[in-house]
């Protein structure tokens, strides 16, 4: 494989839950991307932003309304490859997503409302 990306309701993914940083924004129900990573020789090519658009994809099959994701904000251009398994933001503004809500310098909350793009 080139890259995956996790993606379930929020509810599935119990350290979310316990996050300060990473708590819910508000009551709405979400989906959650947790885990979004690309093979090192194929970054910079767009493939995390079409893992992000097939990630929303199926989470509206599958009746989500809301997409959020929890990216890490780089502090430099070489920041270790395991820093980066929840994506970057560039990766998710360019699929669509918005940033809603920011507790921490390095961890935007982004969202993409299904069926009504954020753009």
């Amino acid at each position: 494989p080139i890259g995956w990306c996790a993606v379930a309701p929020r509810s599935d993914y119990i350290a979310l839950e316990r996050s300060r940083i990473l708590r819910p924004v508000d009551e709405q129900p979400v989906w959650s991307v947790s885990c979004l990573f690309v093979r090192r020789d194929i970054r910079r090519q767009g493939v995390a932003s079409k893992l992000l658009s097939a990630a929303v994809e199926f989470a509206g099959k599958q009746g989500a309304k809301i997409v959020e994701g929890y990216p890490v904000e780089p502090s430099n251009e070489r920041m270790p490859d395991p820093f980066l398994w929840h994506g970057v933001p560039s990766a998710f503004k360019a699929a669509g997503f918005q940033e809603v809500l920011r507790r921490s310098k390095s961890r935007p909350i982004m969202r993409y409302l299904v069926g009504n793009s954020m753009r």
